[in-house]
């Protein structure tokens, strides 16, 4: 089995995709070789240096090992093979918003004629009066310039664009060519284990460019989907791509999904996808909330996300895990990762008997791992995610 991430140039291209050619190719693709040799090769010997230097030293000094990842952290910072790994991993975030932007930026009058276009099509409301919210609008996420809602211009559908383009590269291809693995993945296990469940109502939160929304709408080709995001640059992108692949079943609004005008019970499906992590303390409540308000009895409330920390994982993998929280411009990553989620779903209103947690395999586009098969869960590079939720007890 190859252990090179795919080419870019097998990246999924539609009618909104930023036009590209070798240069642009060959950026992305030693971004995704970069990306490799971070997680498959340097990332062991960050490991190795905890548990041959770092974890004796601090075992000496205070008679027992690291018991938490921000002692492992505190341990671990003036440590020479974590330094270099994580400078690497800082600057390839950095190149991939420079290449995404360089690619998008040149082309960006042609993308805003081709998505309005498209969105002269229904299925698009925008609203000038949302307020980004703190927690988006403080940092510059993933060190994306302006976050997801920047503007550089009328009608601007560069955020999308960008995000659309490099996600790819980010990933190594493991989200698929169409980078909506996440959204494939609840698609195939909602067919899986509950095959007669067929919502009429789908609400997805913090859908950004809809990449995993259009494969649930996909799968439910009769319900009435609902996208909701604060931010314009994306949405007036995910329509237009949506469109351009052919899903029509879908609405992009503008909206906060901590207080949003639909009435009580309206949804039957109500989803996420890595979205909890990207909002704050105060937000998280709030949705969930309203996720319980809007869910109809007998409805269902999914949501995937990077695993949580339990008492069973190591505090040095913990401490890994935790680098986006800061260094990637991703401030709630650690908290919310160390949250209860049972404990958060009881808290707006689900019952103990209705929730659940388990573990998703990402599926796996056969079409460029062609190693996988027909793309079945369980391949063994696909990545772990943790689902969670709760079905809403049937009055």
């Amino acid at each position: 089995m190859s252990q090179l991430p795919p080419s870019w140039q097998h990246v999924g291209r539609h009618e909104l995709f930023p036009e590209a050619g070798h240069d642009d190719t060959a950026r992305f693709d030693f971004l995704a070789n970069l990306n490799g040799l971070l997680a498959g090769q340097l990332a062991p010997k960050v490991r190795t240096a905890y548990e041959q230097e770092v974890k004796p030293a601090f075992e000496k000094r205070e008679g027992r090992v690291p018991a938490t990842r921000h002692e492992v952290r505190k341990a671990m910072a003036t440590n020479t093979a974590y330094q270099n790994w994580s400078a690497l991993r800082r600057s390839s975030m950095e190149m991939r918003q420079q290449t995404g932007r360089r690619l998008v930026l040149g082309q960006l009058d042609a993308l805003i004629d081709k998505a309005e276009r498209r969105n002269a099509e229904p299925g698009l409301v925008l609203d000038p009066n949302i307020e980004q919210p703190r927690y988006a609008a403080a940092v510059d996420i993933h060190c994306m310039p302006g976050g997801y809602h920047g503007e550089l211009t009328d009608h601007d559908v560069s955020a999308g664009a960008n995000y659309d383009s490099g996600i790819f590269a980010t990933t190594g291809g493991m989200l698929g060519r169409y980078n909506d693995g996440g959204g494939q993945a609840i698609a195939r296990w909602l067919a899986r284990d509950y095959p007669d469940f067929k919502p009429k109502r789908i609400l997805d939160i913090g859908c950004t460019i809809g990449h995993n929304i259009v494969p649930l709408a996909q799968h439910f080709p009769d319900a009435e989907v609902i996208a909701v995001d604060t931010a314009a640059p994306v949405l007036r992108y995910g329509h237009a791509r949506a469109r351009a692949m052919g899903v029509e079943n879908i609405v992009f609004r503008q909206a906060n999904g901590e207080s949003l005008d639909y009435p009580n019970a309206h949804f039957d499906l109500i989803t996420t996808s890595m979205f909890w992590h990207e909002t704050s303390a105060k937000a998280l409540p709030r949705i969930m909330n309203e996720i319980h308000r809007l869910l109809a009895p007998g409805g269902l409330t999914v949501h995937l996300e990077q695993p949580q920390y339990h008492e069973g994982m190591d505090p040095f993998e913990q401490f890994m895990r935790d680098w986006d929280a800061y260094n990637n411009n991703e401030p709630f990553w650690s908290v919310m990762h160390s949250y209860d989620l049972g404990e958060m779903m009881r808290a707006a209103g689900f019952s103990d008997a209705e929730y659940f947690e388990t573990g998703i395999r990402a599926w796996v586009d056969a079409a460029i791992f062609p190693e996988a098969g027909s793309g079945e869960e369980d391949y063994g590079r696909s990545a772990q995610w943790t689902a969670f939720g709760a079905w809403k007890e049937a009055t």
